[in-house]
């Protein structure tokens, strides 16, 4: 069944709903639930102190941005019980599920003493549990994960009550550049440590590029290609230094794990709920497991996937809060809206930046088997005229076929969130690049130009899909071509273009162009660029229209081109700060 259950049955059986969780998924089912039938019995359980609290604040609070640490608790135990009519049980734990009985096993970790309680529904919001290595003087006083309250009292504690100047994060995604972000806020040397070639690995290498320069910008140290071999310990017991893969020792008080999460499926897997592909508990559109009165949401769970039209775990905030209203509301009515897709919209501020995503990279296209191109725009966040503008880039993953969006990647310092949330919304409801192009946004010079950012991307893929001009990635292999930057001289002369040894460079200023053809052989294979990529479009025109055969723009033009050549170069390095 789907859709919103009519008035409760007053004279019915009262229906038990237990939820095991809080936060973003538990407490929202709980929630939901209760609006759908004001006599239900629901009992939330909470193994930690907190039910219900911001756990994308805690670095904030951490870095001070966040003065009162009660903003981060969202709905307390006794705000719940009162106005929600909720049986918060905190410092409770579920231990075990006897699925034909009907019944959980819970510790209360207080009493230490267990007890069983039966349920009609009963909702897994388990979350995840931070991944730690296994790293020898990992126990040192001064390692922490950042996952809860508990841990950030403890982190906070820590700083304001010792002396510490130097810190380590180690994993370069949401949690670790945030933790490094606030952790320079405070005043700290920060080395930020990452296994894989680049921070940020959900998005592709050129575009966390100039977030990897940022960070040096403002004195963030940042290894890639590198991970924590051992921890040194002072003669206190606590942390003094961590030695590195890359053989370098580097000074630290206080090391902060954010590496990413393993979600907390044990519970489900001993009660024999299947397990998906990605790893999280399989369910099905309602939230509902194998086990049509268990109901699983949140970190632990599976969602359908937009992008790829199969089963994806994703640990967002935002998907966790819809699949818990979902299932709360399933679990007390037996009726809800399926759960739409979820495209794995996210976004990060770092420092003067900002970082945003939504659906697959090209590099998780390829992982998934999807054939996509991209287009790379660069222009600004409202009219260049408008005083304050900043340039944004914007890169568009989509089927070269159909021209069905798979995803898109931003980075800048205002405006990403807004073209990020028009491209997710187009992608909900399965928009092409074409649909996408007769979008109206909003436009006034403080806002927005006439031409938005997202038009101008989705214009250059309907040129690819139209036939008018190639498109080169930024990362393109460029030995044996024939390159045409049509940029000034004075461009060239500041910038070179990048990473062209085995090409053959012409520089003829577009405005020159049609006049000095007879420098460019029109039967070779060409490649033209400029600053942004526009002026190379343009000439891309020209060359085909004066009968060039084989001839490609490329995206992004030099500036994604130096991004992508420099985060080469890094990888070759293996840090960023060299």
């Amino acid at each position: 069944m789907s859709g919103v259950p009519d008035a409760t049955d007053f004279n019915g059986p009262v229906r038990r709903i237990l939820i095991v969780g809080g936060v973003a998924g538990g407490a929202t089912a709980a929630a939901r639930a209760r609006r759908m039938d004001e006599r239900a019995q629901i009992i939330v359980f909470e193994k930690d102190g907190y039910p219900s609290f911001a756990n994308c604040g805690l670095p904030y609070y951490l870095g001070g941005e966040i003065e009162d640490r009660d903003k981060l608790l969202v709905a307390p135990a006794e705000l719940l019980r009162q106005r929600l009519k909720l049986d918060v049980r905190v410092r409770h734990q579920v231990l075990s599920i006897d699925r034909s009985a009907k019944r959980v096993e819970v510790l209360d970790r207080d009493a230490g003493k267990t007890y069983d309680e039966p349920y009609d529904k009963l909702i897994l919001a388990t979350g995840a549990a931070p991944i730690v290595p296994p790293v020898p003087g990992g126990d040192a006083d001064g390692v922490f994960t950042l996952r809860n309250l508990e841990d950030t009292d403890a982190i906070h504690t820590y700083l304001t009550q010792r002396q510490t100047g130097h810190a380590v994060v180690v994993g370069g995604g949401y949690i670790g550049l945030e933790m490094a972000e606030q952790l320079r806020h405070r005043g700290l040397d920060v080395t930020l440590v990452e296994l894989a070639p680049q921070v940020l690995t959900l998005m592709d290498a050129e575009m966390v590029k100039p977030i990897e320069d940022e960070l040096k910008q403002y004195g963030v140290a940042v290894r890639i290609n590198t991970q924590i071999q051992s921890i040194d310990r002072s003669e206190s017991g606590g942390i003094a230094a961590v030695k590195l893969s890359d053989g370098s020792t580097v000074d630290c008080d206080v090391l902060v794990f954010g590496i990413g999460v393993r979600p907390s499926t044990e519970l489900a897997q001993e009660a024999g709920l299947d397990i998906g592909a990605s790893g999280g508990v399989a369910t099905n559109e309602f939230g509902q497991t194998g086990d049509a009165d268990i109901y699983a949401v949140g970190d632990a769970a599976e969602y359908p996937y937009g992008p790829t039209g199969g089963r994806m775990r994703v640990p967002l905030a935002g998907p966790a809060n819809r699949a818990g209203r979902i299932a709360g509301q399933h679990a007390a009515s037996d009726a809800a809206d399926a759960a739409a897709p979820v495209m794995g919209t996210a976004i990060a501020r770092i420092f003067g930046l900002s970082a945003g995503l939504t659906g697959l990279s090209m590099r998780a296209a390829a992982k998934f088997g999807l054939g996509a191109t991209a287009v790379t725009v660069i222009a600004n966040n409202h009219a260049g005229y408008y005083p304050g503008a900043t340039p944004i880039l914007l890169k568009l993953v989509y089927d070269p076929g159909t021209g069905r969006i798979l995803g898109a990647q931003a980075v800048g310092a205002d405006g990403i969130d807004k073209r990020i949330d028009v491209i997710a919304t187009a992608m909900r409801f399965g928009a092409s690049v074409r649909d996408l192009a007769g979008v109206d946004l909003c436009y006034a010079p403080p806002f927005g130009s006439a031409k938005d950012p997202v038009h101008m991307a989705v214009f250059a893929a309907c040129n690819q899909l139209d036939g008018l001009v190639k498109v080169k990635q930024p990362d393109a292999d460029l030995t044996g071509l024939q390159v045409v930057d049509v940029r000034s001289t004075a461009e060239v002369e500041r910038a070179p273009l990048a990473g062209t040894a085995g090409a053959d460079v012409v520089h003829i200023p577009l405005d020159e162009l049609r006049d000095r053809l007879d420098e460019i052989d029109l039967n070779r294979p060409t490649v033209t660029s400029c600053a942004s990529g526009l002026r190379s479009y343009n000439a891309a025109r020209v060359l085909i229209e004066h009968g060039a055969s084989d001839v490609a723009n490329l995206s992004g033009a030099a500036t994604m081109r130096r991004h992508a050549v420099d985060k080469m170069a890094d990888v070759r390095a293996g840090r960023v700060d060299a």
